[in-house]
């Protein structure tokens, strides 16, 4: 086990796991949108999770997250779509490093529906360099990610990988408005979050 007690599977996303796993002893249930290899639904339901469903749109990752579930009970995995699956609401809805692989508005629309009434969204993504800020930020960034790379070791994920197209404004932006009320964050190493509880 890495000296920082995450098993081997510390990343730049996973780093941020525990934004979720803080709401999983009030979750009786969770989806994982753009679960990968179904590392953070691993974690939910070793967490107390009692339903914890993974949704991919890449099909050998889901058959990766499936075989690693090695017979925990209440985790189950779909194919498909973000914007299409699963069907129903849930009592924590969490969107890792996912949600710059869809059309943005449509997106946060999307984990909004999924979001039961006063469930809780988190969502960890990339954004674009899109002004001087975004730039010194970033670059602020390059000295603490490296030592931390070093320090910890990088786990390599294998899921498909693509650039962010919208900026960070952008995001917060559309957050705001998709989400009433949401915290949107700048966070180290080149990513931001977005935390919500769904209406009553």
């Amino acid at each position: 086990m890495a000296a920082d007690g995450t098993n081997g599977t510390w990343n730049h996303n996973t780093h941020y796991h525990h934004l979720a796993l803080r709401h999983a002893r009030t979750a009786r249930s969770a989806v994982d949108v753009g679960c990968g290899e179904g590392l953070l639904t691993r974690r939910l339901a070793d967490a107390g999770v009692a339903s914890v469903v993974g949704v991919d749109a890449d099909v050998d990752e889901v058959e990766r997250a499936r075989a690693a579930a090695d017979g925990r009970a209440g985790l189950r995995y779909e194919v498909g779509d973000a914007l299409e699956v699963p069907e129903g609401t849930f009592d924590l809805v969490t969107c890792f490093a996912t949600l710059h692989h869809v059309d943005l508005a449509a997106g946060l629309r999307r984990l909004a529906a999924l979001t039961a009434p006063r469930g809780r969204l988190v969502v960890v993504g990339l954004a674009a360099v899109r002004s001087p800020l975004d730039a010194a930020l970033g670059a602020a960034a390059v000295p603490v990610a490296f030592v931390a790379d070093r320090r910890r070791g990088v786990w390599e994920h294998g899921s498909p990988m693509t650039d962010p197209a919208d900026g960070y404004g952008a995001v917060r932006d559309a957050a705001r408005l998709a989400l009433p009320g949401v915290r949107w964050r700048r966070r180290l190493y080149w990513r931001y979050s977005l935390e919500w509880t769904a209406p009553a």
